[in-house]
């Protein structure tokens, strides 16, 4: 059994989907069901037996202990947070209060939890905190990516509250002992996006004739990671990573939000026009921020994709949920399997808009060959991370 908090939000209802179609393990899911928190997300779970989902906050110390005695979990993994910068900078309280004090309250019922456990499972036990490169501040143009040993400098509101979670992290592995991970990852894409984001804001907009959001110049440069891969590397990371490190789980796939808001209306085969259509709009308030960056945890292998999909090819794999399994060896060859709920190979969702694609050729899946993680596409199955499994 795993508790997983924020598993209604996008990532982590991607993580969760993910691990019970790998897995049999049970998921105790709890989520406030915010503006970002959404049970469509697990419709195809209703019913099964595997996924308990609670409603509720988890800053709440009598529900989070309740539920950490009736259910006994090995593992909790922390996906809550207030995500959004522009909300950061116009409402920092409620970001203040989740990312900083609901991971105080969250870590303080695990520790209770975690110190009454017997000798066995105490030593097995994991917390997972999951953050994001913004902590890290921003890079020039010639700047490597960030890695784990850069100082953080956040620069917004919501930087500011998952740095502060982070440091409160680290600091009850090295007071406590809690043997906790943490995660910072780039900016994920895929199903389940919440609207308001670059990608399913610009497919929602472009497929409406309405401008596109493209800030400023467009310039600005974000490494982007599907989704699916951050959930393999977040599964690869609670399976051997070592209690008090941090891992960088970054995409490889820097581009200008210029450049994304073309990748993604040539998949929508609306080419150049609509984007001269949406004129630029104004600058936001947390675009001066030049470039983001991650690299990748040196040597650290992901359990079911070595290599990452180029974003340019990501997006045709936002049909809910896909599986491809991608034979990179095979000379321009490569499959994609359909998961369960799968839309339609061709399919783009974003937003709740669908737009059929002619399918791409079949070289277009062939992911880029990252050498720093070990190319594994086919994982054992049971998954190893997954205690139930393998008994």
């Amino acid at each position: 059994m795993i508790l997983i908090t924020g598993g209604a939000g996008f990532i982590g209802a991607n993580f969760v989907l993910d691990w019970l179609a790998q897995c049999d393990e049970p998921v105790v899911n709890l989520d406030k069901l915010t503006y970002a928190g959404n049970l469509e997300n697990l419709a195809s779970l209703k019913g099964n037996p595997k996924h308990l989902f609670v409603q509720g906050d988890l800053g709440d110390r009598d529900l989070v202990d309740r539920l950490l005695a009736q259910y006994k979990p090995r593992a909790v993994l922390n996906f809550a947070a207030e995500s959004h910068v522009d909300r950061s900078i116009h409402g920092p309280e409620d970001f203040i209060q989740t990312n900083i004090l609901g991971t105080f309250r969250l870590l303080e019922s695990v520790r209770a939890y975690w110190s009454g456990l017997p000798a066995d499972d105490k030593a097995a036990f994991r917390f997972l905190h999951v953050s994001t490169d913004e902590v890290y501040g921003t890079l020039s143009k010639d700047d490597p990516p960030f890695a784990e040993t850069n100082r953080y400098e956040p620069n917004s509101p919501y930087s500011a509250s998952k740095a502060a979670s982070d440091h409160l992290v680290r600091a009850w592995h090295h007071t406590y002992g809690l043997p906790v991970l943490t995660t910072n990852c780039s900016n994920n894409y895929g199903p389940y996006h919440f609207p308001e984001k670059l990608i399913p804001l610009t497919i929602a907009r472009a497929l409406a004739g309405q401008p596109l959001p493209v800030y400023g110049d467009g310039r600005q440069v974000r490494d982007w990671l599907f989704v699916s891969d951050h959930c393999s590397a977040l599964r690869r990371v609670l399976e051997a990573g070592t209690p008090g490190e941090t891992y960088n789980i970054g995409g490889g796939n820097e581009k200008t939000n210029l450049e994304t808001v073309h990748a993604v209306c040539a998949r929508l085969v609306l080419g150049q026009q609509a984007i001269e259509q949406g004129a630029v709009a104004d600058v936001a308030l947390h675009e001066d921020v030049a470039r983001v960056a991650l690299q990748r945890s040196q040597g650290f292998e992901v359990a079911r994709v070595g290599e990452f999909v180029e974003v340019d090819h990501g997006f045709i794999r936002t049909s809910d949920p896909v599986e491809h399994e991608v034979a990179a060896d095979e000379a321009g060859a490569a499959s994609h399997e359909n998961g369960h709920g799968c839309i339609k190979d061709s399919a783009v969702r974003c937003g709740g808009v669908f737009q059929i694609l002619e399918p791409p050729p079949a070289s277009s899946f062939v992911a880029k060959r990252t050498p720093t993680w070990p190319r594994n596409p086919k994982p054992p199955r049971p998954h190893p991370a997954c205690r139930t499994c393998r008994a």
